[in-house]
């Protein structure tokens, strides 16, 4: 009954951080707005919805304008323009302007619910820890009965052999420790800390390397255009424009910078290319007209692709080169142009490295496919112990993999389609909510509310809820051999050895229950 009503708990906790309450909406038939219940809606109805509103479904918008608050949904801090032909996720919310939206997905199908339905699959992930404890309580129980009848035998004395019986340690065990490991779950969402299953609460506590990606992980998940910069045949409209037209197809935050930029510039940019090839951390490949069209970073339009600056825009380049990305164009065998990325820090950024320092992690490394320059400025400011740049995924991939070797459980942090191989060969991979699907898809633990510092809280989540089981198994062995004493020597009744031995099992069960953490808010408070 505890660990149902703990199990049960967890899923209203998620359920009250992610599931939209939606009875009753407003769609749009015939070109007259009715409203229906819920439970009414199908694929393809256009669903109109308000200022202060949170969009019930994921969509596509038909008609309308308005600024949308997807924070919730992809970590950007700001409200986002939607007009006709743009996506729409459930659980964001209209702040000015109205929208309809055709239905693609929603109840169960929407991306929030997926983010929801991972608790479910979590169960059955076990701690090796709590394996052990399994094992080790189905392997007493055979015991409990030599030890009953060597009494019996001994003493002749069928009393005291049924204390024996009475009093075991496999029950409290075997509850104790799945109990913890719920509860620390339960308690981890609480924090905005999903994690899929008791095994990586475990290998998280042992991790000695951290290894983090660093765009949208350690920096913002919005970074923005900074500059725009056209050579010699193009204007800076055009380089920007068909920048945003390649990159509108592609998830990942400096994609979204590009487009963001042109739709505050009201720059439109109709499709005119051909079919694209995305190349994972390397750049896009496409065509308009005849000529070949690449946008990427300079290790991939220089020295994969051959493009080669002339002397007066390479000089120009090593000007603006600095603490800002670069995203380089081609058109032809020409370079156009290049547009110039800033990539702001997360706040708590050198918050959560300096955190998991203090608990004992003794490696912290950030990869990266950006510059040198940009990756040595984000290091030294977060405070990491090592910086790798110019990386592709297979080098993500390949030193994860080394350093399993070397020894030590590696958690891996990412949030872009090309971290889902390192995050898959980590012991423990971490993923932002705002990163693509395929990374949450492949992550053994996601911030359901891109907060870095709750990656600290995992750990010490960890930490705690081990030397939380450890207290338990020496509270239980220590208790029920004091009452197995008792009660074979007679010294109190079967009835009341079973009483105590109950009450210990209850005990240890609630112990497994207590918090690990102070409450966000107390710690707040401390903190202030």
């Amino acid at each position: 009954m505890l660990e149902e009503w703990t199990h049960r708990r967890s899923q209203e906790s998620l359920g009250d951080s992610l599931t939209l309450k939606v009875d009753q909406l407003w769609i749009r038939r015939d070109g007259c707005e009715v409203q229906i219940p819920m439970k009414e809606l199908a694929i393809g109805d256009c669903v109109v919805v308000r200022t202060g509103s949170v969009i019930p479904v994921d969509g596509v918008v038909v008609d309308g304008d308005a600024m949308v608050d997807q924070s919730a949904m992809t970590g950007e801090s700001t409200a986002i323009r939607r007009t006709p032909g743009l996506s729409v996720y459930a659980g964001t919310l209209v702040e000015d302007g109205e929208l309809v939206v055709r239905v693609t997905a929603f109840d169960s199908d929407t991306r929030i619910h997926r983010i929801a339905a991972m608790i479910d699959e979590s169960e059955g992930l076990k701690a090796e820890v709590q394996s052990r404890a399994e094992r080790m309580a189905d392997a007493i129980v055979p015991w409990s009965f030599l030890l009953a009848g060597g009494i019996y035998f001994l003493t002749g004395s069928a009393v005291r052999a049924v204390s024996a019986l009475l009093v075991d340690y496999s029950c409290a065990i075997k509850l104790a420790t799945p109990l913890a490991i719920l509860a620390a779950m339960r308690e981890g969402l609480k924090r905005g800390v999903l994690i899929k299953g008791g095994r990586f609460l475990e290998a998280i506590a042992s991790a000695e390397t951290f290894v983090f990606d660093k765009t949208g992980t350690l920096t913002v998940s919005t970074p923005s255009v900074a500059e725009v910069v056209p050579f010699e045949g193009y204007d800076r409209d055009e380089v920007l424009r068909t920048a945003a037209c390649l990159e509108e197809h592609f998830p990942h935050s400096l994609a979204r910078a590009v487009v963001r930029q042109a739709e505050l510039e009201a720059l439109s940019h109709k499709e005119k290319h051909s079919t694209i090839e995305y190349i994972a951390a390397h750049g896009i490949v496409s065509h308009i007209g005849t000529d070949r069209v690449l946008l990427g970073s300079a290790h991939f339009v220089f020295e994969d692709m051959g493009i080669v600056p002339s002397p007066e825009q390479q000089a120009i380049i090593e000007r603006k080169r600095g603490e800002r990305s670069m995203l380089y164009l081609a058109i032809g065998d020409r370079l156009a142009g290049f547009l110039c990325i800033e990539d702001p820090l997360r706040q708590d950024a050198a918050e959560t490295i300096r955190r998991l320092h203090d608990t004992g992690v003794k490696r912290v490394v950030m990869l990266t496919g950006d510059n040198p320059h940009v990756a040595r400025a984000v290091a030294g400011r977060v405070g990491v112990d090592e910086t790798m740049a110019q990386l592709l995924p297979e080098d993500k991939t390949r030193l994860v993999q080394q350093w399993k070797q070397e020894g030590g459980s590696v958690v891996m942090v990412g949030d872009g389609i090309n971290d889902s191989p390192a995050l898959a060969a980590a012991d423990v991979s971490i993923a932002m909510r705002s990163g693509a699907d395929i990374t949450q898809a492949v992550a053994d633990i996601v911030l359901t509310d891109n907060r870095l510092t709750a990656i600290a809280d995992a750990r010490l989540l960890g930490a705690k809820v081990m030397q939380k089981i450890r207290r338990n198994y020496t509270f239980i062995v220590g208790a029920n051999t004091l009452l197995l004493a008792l009660g074979t020597g007679g010294t109190i009744t079967p009835g009341t050895a079973a009483l105590l031995h109950n009450l210990v099992t209850l005990g240890a069960g609630a112990f497994s229950l207590t918090p690990l953490l102070p409450s966000p808010s107390t710690s707040m408070e401390a903190d202030a």
